[in-house]
């Protein structure tokens, strides 16, 4: 409808605009009411024979003219044609004619000082063709955004910024964003980069997500980045993962680049402050978004019996339940591969049992999720889930953690093969029990889109962000919107 308006308000401004180029040539003066009240309305011909009316021996009732048409080309272009370029020129069309409008409006007004009621009605119409692409092509100018917010950071903030140490990078981005989301800034960065289209909500496990794209444990493990995030379009997010004991992390390098493999190589163990401080810190916030704990068993040397370490990760959960944090669930990681303290095995399928019995006890009203391993085979991965789906608190699974390979532990392109193997698997065989939510190789809607078509209801990641950029969310929601469309 809003298009055909655009048609209606264009041919409207065209007749106007060729009525005034007419009466130039054949140098006439159209009638003009005359206004005793209003004397600045009583002459047109002041405004149609001022040196202003003419811009390079050019009289600006023929621009109008050419203006006018080149917004109906472009809208019967839109409507006849679905390039997503045609949007874009129409919106910045009626923003050259708005532009120059408000322009003559001033001539009028203060220069001139009297106002012509032809140059007038073209200015209103100039302003509606405006309001009526602004509000009609919101989706086309969100995805100019990011695609030149992609373009700036992938071709030269990322040049820099891979010449850094990666955890120093990482680090100071951390505090950067934690400084962001205290402050109004934050608003402004959800102008350029959020989009989150109703039309991705889901109602999971009781909870609602705005959106299916989140962020996977182990970039926020502080959970210092929970109030900015909303802002770049994520639907969820999880912080951690957390462990009962801080732990400063394994011996550096911690955190390395693989960009011809699109990958991270990933050492930290586990590095966060650990239950205590992370859940003082989050007890005094609200949340716009589903928030999810992982918690982990501490990297300590200490922990050396079975016993040790269900206590050590029991405590953890009490911790975030005593001090009453709002957040809406639990990732519990059974699976990370680089926690060089301790040689406790939670794959074991008799202490994975034990594990889930003990945090059975503990009445949690909130979901569960748990974060399974991908090195493992298929044989293994459902004896795994055998265990897992008879706790009922647990309602579902993130597939998965970080890929094993000499060169180290990576994320990114690497882990998508055998991730979406597993999300296919697991959905074949638990799709009424399990929420899988997919993870690892996610660059691009596409990627996300594949892990959905597989069995995925939820999407997290990490590394794809690093490499393609913060407007990646919203990216592929955009273009999760279009695909679900087709």
């Amino acid at each position: 409808m809003k298009k055909y308006l655009i048609l209606i308000f264009s041919l409207l401004g065209l007749i106007d605009a060729s009525y005034l180029t007419y009466e130039h040539y054949q140098n006439i003066i159209p009638p003009c009411t005359i206004n005793r009240l209003l004397p600045i309305l009583s002459d047109c011909g002041q405004v149609l024979r001022s040196p202003y009316s003419i811009v390079f021996g050019i009289p600006l009732a023929l621009m109008g003219v050419f203006q006018y048409a080149i917004i109906i080309l472009i809208t019967l272009l839109i409507i006849f044609h679905k390039n997503k370029l045609f949007p874009l020129w129409l919106f910045w069309q009626t923003v050259i004619g708005l532009l120059a409008s408000l322009y003559f409006m001033y001539l009028q007004l203060f220069l001139i000082k009297n106002i012509c009621i032809y140059c007038t009605l073209s200015a209103i119409i100039s302003f509606c063709l405006f309001y009526l692409t602004f509000i009609l092509f919101r989706k086309e100018r969100t995805e100019f955004r990011l695609k030149t917010t992609a373009f700036l950071y992938q071709y030269l903030l990322r040049q820099v910024l891979f010449l850094i140490d990666s955890e120093m990078i990482h680090d100071l981005f951390i505090k950067i964003g934690e400084n962001m989301g205290k402050t109004a800034l934050k608003k402004l960065i959800a102008w350029n980069f959020k989009y989150v289209p109703s039309r991705l909500r889901r109602k999971l496990a009781g909870i609602n997500f705005p959106g299916p794209i989140g962020l996977a444990a182990g970039f926020d493990y502080n959970a210092q980045l929970t109030q900015l995030l909303p802002s770049f379009g994520f639907g969820f997010q999880t912080v951690g993962t957390v462990t009962n004991e801080p732990y400063e992390g394994n011996p550096p390098p911690r955190l390395g680049r693989l960009p011809k493999l699109k990958a991270l190589i990933v050492n930290k163990g586990f590095k966060n402050l650990g239950a205590q401080k992370i859940s003082q810190q989050l007890k005094k916030l609200d949340f716009e978004i589903p928030l999810g704990i992982s918690i982990g068993i501490s990297n300590n040397r200490k922990i050396k019996t079975i016993d040790q370490a269900l206590k050590d990760i029991i405590s953890a959960f009490k911790t975030f339940e005593k001090e009453k944090v709002k957040n809406s669930y639990y990732e519990l990681n059974i699976s990370c591969p680089n926690l060089i303290n301790t040689n406790i095995d939670l794959h074991i399928l008799t202490l994975l049992n034990k594990l889930l019995g003990e945090i059975k006890k503990l009445s949690l009203k909130k979901p569960v999720f748990v974060k399974m391993p991908i090195e493992k085979s298929n044989r293994e991965f459902l004896a795994m889930l055998s265990v897992i789906i008879n706790y009922f608190f647990i309602k579902g699974v993130v597939i998965g953690n970080l890929k094993k390979t000499k060169i180290g532990n990576l994320s990114g392109k690497p882990c998508e093969q055998r991730s979406n193997e597993l999300i296919e698997l697991t959905y074949k065989k638990y799709k009424n029990r399990l929420i899988i939510i997919g993870c690892g190789g996610v660059f691009s809607a596409e990627d996300a889109y594949h892990k959905i078509k597989l069995g995925a209801s939820l999407v997290q990641l990490i590394t794809g962000m690093i490499y393609q950029g913060p407007q990646l969310i919203s990216q592929i929601n955009l273009e999760l919107e279009e695909l679900l469309i087709k």
